[in-house]
């Protein structure tokens, strides 16, 4: 039997075929210009609210957050819904085991994979959300002042991603809920 020798790709081992494929195309000079200067408005604004009120609105989740809307606009876990709302439940989330078990790197770890969990049922994928379900668990943040933060930061993250959009004649969102 002859072998196939158009094909002038040279053939990887099966075992590291989970190495194949290719990388996305590289972003346009004005897409990554506009996605950066997008995201660093953004945590700007709550670095400033952070300053000025004197309360934690600026929190890492919030900034890997920004990276996803101004980023990838396109992406499910991008949209406002998962932006929102994937914060608010895995804060509730986090909320929730600490009432049973208490603050401590246990109950972190728990809350961060519970989180993962509750978004998928929620239909809000938003990876850097399980990090807010951590530190809620670790920290043990008055919940009231905690949520509101949370939800007026992630409103800046949402508005100044569409604007950044708009301005840069990019697409965002995708759809709202």
């Amino acid at each position: 039997m002859a072998t196939d020798t158009s094909d002038p790709r040279p053939q990887s081992p099966r075992a590291l075929s989970f190495l194949a494929g290719r990388a996305p195309a590289p972003a346009g000079w004005r897409a990554v210009g506009a996605g950066t200067l997008t995201s660093v408005a953004a945590l700007l604004v709550l670095a400033a609210a952070t300053a000025a009120l004197d309360v934690p609105l600026l929190i890492p989740p919030l900034a890997a957050s920004m990276a996803l809307v101004a980023g990838a606009p396109a992406l499910p876990l991008a949209q406002p819904r998962s932006v929102v709302g994937g914060q608010l439940l895995s804060a509730l989330t986090g909320f929730g085991v600490l009432a049973v078990a208490g603050p401590g790197l246990w109950a972190a770890a728990v809350a961060g994979g519970l989180a993962l969990g509750v978004m998928a049922l929620a239909r809000t994928p938003h990876s850097p959300a399980a990090a807010t379900a951590v530190i809620v668990a670790l920290e043990a943040p008055p919940f009231w002042t905690f949520l509101g933060l949370l939800l007026a930061a992630t409103a800046v993250l949402v508005a100044v991603g569409l604007a950044g959009a708009r301005a840069s004649g990019r697409a965002y969102p995708a759809y709202w809920w």
